[in-house]
């Protein structure tokens, strides 16, 4: 018997093997809801004295981070549930439906690993620069970095709390009831991740609030760079969810971001501390241990470079491959 679940119905429509089905939302009707579940996430953080960063109150201020852990799981809970109720009456889908529509179900062990080793590809210079530049390879082995990293509510939001939450939000919440519109995967891919980016445009009022007298021009340039990142990562999150229909692969992909920071794209590569530390030189050998410091950070940016753009061709590469599912939500063409 040919299955008739509404996750089968979503990808029939999207392959054009069912063209009577009819999209169970409408564009506006989703639009509405991504707008207003981004403002019910970020709102709170300005109605209260305790979330709201002021010129003496820093987002980073642990009882801040708290308090705003609070509101996001309490806003990230209600949009899942109105989520859920409408993929329910709007759609009539069933438990295992919505559970496969939102990723959560079944887990896949193995997409998770390739989105993230799709992810690991474009830092595989910054990989290089903290493994062997800077040494760091074996606190990593031993998850030092990890435990110092989740000790502290910045480390907490950061990599947990924040991609988390947002991954939910904007991926397994926004993306599935955009599915049941007439909107094609890849206007998804590339539209969705906008709301992504305009959600964060609140960190310019709250670098303001914090920076009062910092200038507004690097203020905005400041807030359209993080609008321009934010919005790109949204892209590729999307189109990881899609293919892979699993949203802890996205969730990961977002934490290791997080970790990783932005690659660098130019300067020089060396290690933060000299190598054995600071000594004493005499004035015979002074000239040559300079001149093998600057050959070994000469070598170390050549590598850097050269690894920064393999990986970046790699996961060009790799991007349709790693992301291959039989569990997709779409057909992205």
């Amino acid at each position: 018997m040919a299955p008739t679940g509404l996750y089968h119905q979503v990808s029939k429509y999207f392959k054009n093997t069912k063209e009577d089905a009819l999209p169970p939302l409408s564009i506006a009707f989703a639009a509405l809801l991504s707008v207003a579940y981004p403002i019910l996430y970020v709102v709170p953080f300005y109605l209260s004295p305790t979330t709201r960063p002021s010129p003496t109150l820093s987002r980073d201020a642990p009882s801040v981070i708290r308090a705003r852990i609070r509101f996001v799981y309490a806003s990230v809970t209600l949009s899942t549930l109105a989520t859920v109720y409408i993929l329910a009456t709007r759609a009539n889908a069933s438990s295992v439906d919505i559970l496969r529509l939102l990723g959560w179900y079944p887990i896949g062990i193995v997409e998770v690993a390739k989105s993230l080793l799709l992810t690991a590809l474009l830092f595989t210079g910054p990989l290089f620069e903290g493994a062997v530049v800077e040494g760091r390879w074996k606190d990593w082995i031993q998850c030092r970095t990890m435990h110092e990293s989740l000790s502290s509510w910045i480390g907490w939001r950061n990599y947990v709390v924040g991609p988390v939450t947002e991954e939910i939000l904007f991926r397994s919440l926004l993306v599935p009831l955009h599915l049941l519109t007439p909107i094609s995967p890849t206007r998804i891919v590339l539209l969705t991740p906008l709301y992504f980016g305009i959600a964060h445009v609140h960190h310019f009022y709250e670098f303001v609030l914090t920076h009062p007298h910092t200038p507004w021009t690097p203020s905005i340039l400041r807030s359209l760079f993080q609008f321009t990142y934010t919005t790109m990562f949204g892209w590729y999150a999307t189109f990881v969810f899609i293919r892979t229909g699993n949203v802890i692969a996205v969730i990961l992909a977002h934490t290791f971001c997080n970790w990783a920071g932005l690659p660098r794209l130019w300067g020089r590569v060396e290690p933060r501390v000299a190598i054995g530390g600071p000594t004493v030189r005499g004035k015979e050998d002074s000239e040559s241990e300079l001149s093998q410091e600057r050959m070994a950070h000469w070598g170390w940016s050549l590598s850097y470079y050269v690894l920064l753009v393999t990986g970046a061709v790699g996961f060009q590469q790799c991007l349709w491959t790693l992301t291959e599912s039989p569990r997709a939500l779409a057909k992205i063409v």
